[in-house]
């Protein structure tokens, strides 16, 4: 909502305000990491809504044979869902520029990422051993491809965590490594999100 606010809203229209300001808001709104992870955002977004239209095209065929749900996935949605409170939560202590909150914080969501990671492969490791392998059935199929899609996200958010995370413990101030916190946040929720959607999706087919 804030960036289509950005989009609409008219400067010049802004009385008892100091117009520096408002275009300095308006300036830091769309600093071009924030662009571009917009941008990325929408690309991998409608990525998977199109392997999800393919999942319900696919699944019409009389081949389709769904396969059961490892309980795990109930755990690994808890652990991601967790790992975004705290995101948000570090996100707001490095707004405050809290350093020892956005320290802890960086190190809980990272440390709640990899328990979601684990997770995810064991739960492929739960289904391979119970003979439901990746080529033996087309809902098997999209099962590894859309999780082990949304986990390569998952891994590629954390090569940034990990940046940020270095210059926090390192000493930088808080004030430079703010927006990489923030944009940490966003594709966290980002994530969680995506997950929600294929895991009603996996879990009522």
């Amino acid at each position: 909502m804030g960036f289509l606010k950005s989009i609409f809203d008219k400067p010049w229209d802004y009385q008892g305000e100091d117009p520096s300001l408002k275009g300095k808001e308006l300036a830091e709104g769309m600093h071009p990491k924030r662009i571009a992870l917009r941008m990325f955002l929408a690309v991998v977004f409608v990525l998977f809504m199109l392997f999800i239209v393919a999942y319900f095209i696919r699944m019409e065929l009389d081949d389709w044979r769904p396969l059961p749900e490892p309980g795990l996935l109930w755990i690994n949605t808890a652990m991601l869902i967790i790992c975004s409170i705290v995101m948000q939560w570090t996100r707001g202590a490095a707004q405050k520029s809290v350093r020892q909150q956005v320290k802890w914080g960086m190190l809980a969501a990272g440390a709640f990422t990899l328990a979601f990671i684990f997770g995810q492969l064991s739960a492929w490791e739960e289904l391979n051993n119970a003979g439901f392998y990746l080529s033996s059935n087309p809902a098997n199929s999209f099962f590894y491809v859309l999780t082990g899609l949304h986990g390569l996200h998952v891994l590629g958010g954390l090569w940034v965590w990990t940046r940020a995370t270095i210059k926090v413990w390192s000493g930088t101030e808080i004030k430079a490594v703010k927006l990489s916190v923030e944009l940490c946040a966003v594709y966290w929720h980002f994530l969680l999100l995506v997950w929600l959607i294929l895991f009603g999706l996996l879990s009522n087919t």
